[in-house]
């Protein structure tokens, strides 16, 4: 399988990576599956000799069962891997058990290890944006797990960008480590990270490990016009915002069957394909609740769309451009390079909107 580097840093992980948030069944993450060790060992072990390198979880996942069976998975197969895990979410009932405050990323981070059976984890990320605590104690907690030696690379999850820009700067500041990567939700059917996220991490090296590329199984092909959709679906279950246009979401699934049958693939396939192809894209993050679906995600690999195709599935899954990017594209978009094909492919009226 195809390597990429994380970003601007050395380390190398695989085009697909396994999320675990099937691992476990508790909680919230139940939407997700409730794979149990026997079966977790099985998709670990697919996983690996399919060429997957990184692994991801965090401690929220089934509160940290996840983490547990992610360890007991990997056995001895631990040191081949990179692990990758994150902090920030609620673990207890005390007023510390969550955020990015010094205390909770040591306590979290010194946790995950002992759940994952191992004395260090490869990319450990803050999971979401902590309001309340300030960056630099934040960052230099990070830095200090580095320097311990319980810590190889720090990320983060869920950032808007100017919180990730704020981080950079600050991290350049203290002349601490810097988030190496950012994971976040892409897909098809929703490119909002195209606005601020995907420039952002092309500008400053941040590489993107990509959740949802199925847009929690809406863009796997059960949600058909004229379809009932499948019960205690996990995209109900978990209320994903992309539920709401039906319409919208039966024509891109709709053009994605045609470009499977074209390659005789699946529909999963092909949405894999296309966020993989993007610019940034370090890895996109795959996920099972069984082997006939590790199987079918992992055929997305060893083949690329064509630049016909992915410009196909960009047009039928454009969004209108949100302020100040419309006014940008409009009055400024030959000098900014991110726009100024669309401007090349469809001129507009100067002012007008999308």
């Amino acid at each position: 399988m195809e390597t990429r580097l994380l970003g601007r840093s050395g380390l190398q992980v695989s085009a697909l990576s396994f999320g675990t948030m099937t691992f476990g069944g508790v909680g919230l993450t139940a939407a997700m599956g409730n794979t149990n060790e026997v079966e977790a060992e099985r998709l670990v072990g697919r996983c690996i000799d399919a060429g997957i390198n990184l692994f991801d979880t965090a401690d929220v996942y089934s509160m940290g069962r996840s983490e547990e069976i992610l360890g007991v998975a990997l056995g001895k197969k631990r040191q081949d891997v990179l692990v990758a895990t994150k902090a920030f979410a609620m673990m207890g009932p005390g007023p510390n058990q969550l955020g990015l405050s010094r205390k909770h990323l040591i306590s979290a981070c010194e946790a995950s290890l002992k759940r994952l059976n191992t004395d260090y984890v490869d990319l450990y990320q803050a999971h979401s944006f902590d309001a309340l605590t300030p960056l630099d104690e934040t960052l230099r907690a990070f830095e200090d797990l580095v320097r311990s030696g319980k810590v190889r690379y720090i990320g983060c999850s869920n950032l808007g960008g100017w919180q990730l820009m704020k981080a950079l700067s600050v991290a350049d500041q203290l002349k601490t480590d810097r988030y190496v990567s950012q994971q976040i939700y892409y897909s098809a059917l929703d490119r909002d990270a195209e606005w601020d996220l995907v420039p952002l991490g092309l500008d400053q090296g941040v590489g993107m490990l990509v959740y949802g590329p199925l847009a929690s199984g809406l863009l796997s092909g059960k949600y058909r016009r004229g379809v009932a959709a499948p019960e205690q679906a996990r995209a109900v279950l978990l209320q994903v915002p992309q539920d709401r246009d039906r319409e919208r979401l039966y024509k891109i699934v709709d053009l994605l069957d045609a470009i499977a049958k074209e390659r005789d693939a699946s529909i999963s396939q092909i949405a894999i394909n296309y966020v993989r192809a993007k610019p940034c894209v370090s890895s996109v993050i795959i996920g099972a609740r069984n082997e006939a679906q590790l199987e079918d995600n992992l055929r997305s690999d060893g083949w690329n769309l064509t630049p016909e195709e992915i410009r196909r599935i960009d047009e039928a899954t454009e969004q209108p451009l949100p302020y100040p990017y419309w006014h940008q594209n409009a009055r400024s978009g030959m000098r900014n390079p991110y726009y100024r094909d669309l401007l090349v492919k469809k001129p507009k009226p100067i002012g007008s909107k999308p």
